[in-house]
């Protein structure tokens, strides 16, 4: 199952979560609290225990934008690190490169973010680095490339993110669009409305 490119709004909608993370995807969220189609008002009966599991997995990947392929290589991955399975998963997912640039402000979707890494405007340790899939390391320096920094969506999107919030474990200046992946992030530093247990039992079945 190769990356969907379809309609944002339409797979928000239908699993209950703002994959976006945007809040003009999150106001028609609101305004539409209901599956999509004729039938999406309509009460369904109660889901089997499989299609919860599903539903999760299902919201975790299409949060991050991944294809079926790559999220379970990395669920593989965190099977064999140490530590709790769910968080190191949610670890190695925060660790992608298209991600880090998202949450540094530098993109305001990842979609946006993976389409600037592809691109070549987004520099790791001062190196043009053109994988979205890129594994970030703590102390790794992401910044934009010197002649992107006057394109216009990259300095509207640096006014932005003066007034975003950001997480504990990244820090960034808009001024020279530069950022550091500071550390891990810790499971309760994630606001991400998925049981990863679930998750985890998806692919244990």
């Amino acid at each position: 199952m190769g990356r969907y490119r379809g309609p944002v709004v339409r797979i928000a909608r239908r699993l209950g979560i703002n994959i976006a993370e945007t809040e003009k995807v999150q106001r028609y969220m609101d305004r539409r609290p209901y599956p999509p189609g004729q039938h999406g008002q309509r009460r369904s009966r109660r889901p089997s225990d499989y299609a919860v599991r599903l539903r999760e997995k299902q919201k975790l990947r299409y949060l991050y934008g991944l294809n079926e392929k790559q999220f379970r290589n990395l669920f593989e991955e965190a099977t064999r690190k140490k530590g709790v399975t769910g968080t190191v998963f949610l670890q190695l997912l925060e660790s992608r490169l298209d991600n880090v640039v998202f949450r540094l402000g530098i993109a305001t979707t990842r979609r946006q973010a993976r389409q600037f890494v592809v691109h070549r405007h987004i520099l790791v340790n001062g190196k043009r680095v053109d994988r979205p899939s890129y594994r970030v390391k703590p102390g790794d320096v992401i910044s934009v490339a010197e002649r992107s920094k006057k394109l216009v969506v990259f300095q509207e999107n640096a006014e932005a993110a003066k007034r975003r919030k950001l997480p504990m474990w990244l820090e960034y200046d808009p001024e020279t669009m530069t950022g550091k992946f500071v550390r891990l992030p810790e499971r309760d530093e994630l606001a991400i409305p998925v049981n990863e247990q679930l998750v985890i039992e998806y692919y244990s079945r």
